[in-house]
């Protein structure tokens, strides 16, 4: 018996890394997985790994009217959403002196923009006793150079979901971040366009986490599950680090 057994999951920004660990690991535990993001080839080889239990949709969150395709789509399922995990976002490095309108709009565009209205546009086919998942960041905590504005749609994160924990209990939803370390994704890897300048990245990163390494996207995914599962029943407002112990020790 799985955990999410006859549950339906929505997971956001799932065609590689974290989205995509945590669905393929939802879908594992029960539950009828909807894969969204903006590369449909590997949306497409996800749900060939997934198999039955998953149904992409290609779009992007911070299109709106796809918002709503989506959700179209879900809804004509007839059984409404268990889960809800909004996970895409995006990170760039750009310093104080390098901020552009271009920057700061591409990131508060998916990062906040998309993220609010993916679990707004939600709220019709979220069924009571729902979880809502959203993904943080350690960077909300660390004031690492150059990324201030990646760092600032984390916060804004976490604060909308104190605020929809509040504004939802009354339907028994309940609304948590799962708060990731640096870890080994494609995301992470693309922060820098040169393999060596990435390795390097990494190799920092690693050496900051008490546990000696980068996460691993199932390492996140386990976590996720346990926030959406009855087990965190418990558990509404909160923020979940899975870090290797950077931010606790």
């Amino acid at each position: 018996m799985g955990l999410l057994d006859g549950k339906t999951a929505l997971v956001t920004g799932a065609s590689a890394g974290i989205g995509l660990a945590s669905a393929v690991r939802m879908a594992a535990e029960g539950a009828h997985v909807f894969l969204t993001g903006r590369r449909k080839p590997e949306l497409d080889a996800a749900v060939e790994t997934i198999g039955p239990a998953a149904t992409a949709v290609h779009g992007d969150i911070s299109d709106l009217a796809g918002l709503d395709r989506l959700y179209e789509t879900i809804r004509a399922r007839g059984q409404g959403l268990d889960v809800l995990f909004a996970n895409a976002s995006i990170a760039e490095f750009a310093s104080l002196e390098q901020i552009t309108e271009e920057h700061f709009d591409r990131l508060f565009g998916i990062n906040v923009r998309g993220m609010l209205f993916t679990v707004q546009k939600a709220l019709p086919l979220l069924n009571d006793g729902a979880s809502v998942i959203l993904n943080g960041s350690t960077n909300v905590d660390v004031g690492d150079e150059a990324f201030g504005v990646y760092a600032a749609s984390k916060a804004a994160t976490r604060s909308f979901a104190r605020t929809w924990a509040n504004e939802l209990k009354g339907r028994g939803i309940r609304v948590n971040t799962v708060t990731p370390g640096p870890t080994d994704t494609p995301g992470l890897s693309g922060l820098a366009p040169d393999p060596e300048q990435s390795a390097a990245i990494k190799r920092g990163l690693a050496a900051q986490v008490p546990l000696g390494r980068l996460g691993r996207p199932e390492e996140i995914a386990a976590a996720v599950v346990f926030l959406a599962s009855g087990q965190s029943s418990f558990v509404t407002g909160s923020s979940l680090y899975v870090d290797g112990g950077l931010n606790q020790i």
